[in-house]
């Protein structure tokens, strides 16, 4: 399926592989004042607040580099909305992870193609930062 972006592709993709782990997605682009989260998804007893970037041409630098530490206090703030409008979910372990596509081609990222058909590497980075900012890992 031809997604009109690659953003949209790219969050599409993410949440197929989250599906295929058994994952059920609570939501998709939660908004708060802080920001947003592209996607947040359950499994048993943990919640996965998901991040997902994509970028082509890489020469210019990596998915990951544009999750910057502003970045991710915005999503954390952000996750604590979404934990306090869900009290069921208190008990639950909760983690940050980041999908990072990265696109050795330049194309323009909001023309209708099949994003798939182009060669990238996907790293889907589990626990890639945590509450306490200095242990960043990104």
């Amino acid at each position: 399926m031809a997604e009109t972006s690659l953003g949209g592709w790219a969050e599409c993709t993410a949440r197929q592989l989250l599906e295929a782990h058994d994952f059920q997605i609570l939501s998709q682009n939660f908004h708060s004042r802080y920001g947003e989260i592209d996607l947040i998804a359950v499994r048993d007893h943990d919640v996965v607040f998901a991040e997902v970037k994509a970028r082509a041409a890489t020469q210019f630098g990596h998915a990951y580099d544009v999750i910057t530490r502003a970045k991710q206090l915005k999503i954390i703030k952000t996750a604590w909305v979404f934990l306090a409008e869900n009290p069921q979910l208190h008990s639950y372990f909760f983690r940050f992870d980041v999908f990072c596509f990265d696109f050795y081609r330049k194309f323009a990222k909001n023309v209708q193609y099949d994003f798939a058909k182009f060669p990238y590497d996907l790293q889907w980075i589990e626990n890639a930062f945590t509450l306490d900012t200095d242990l960043i890992r990104l």
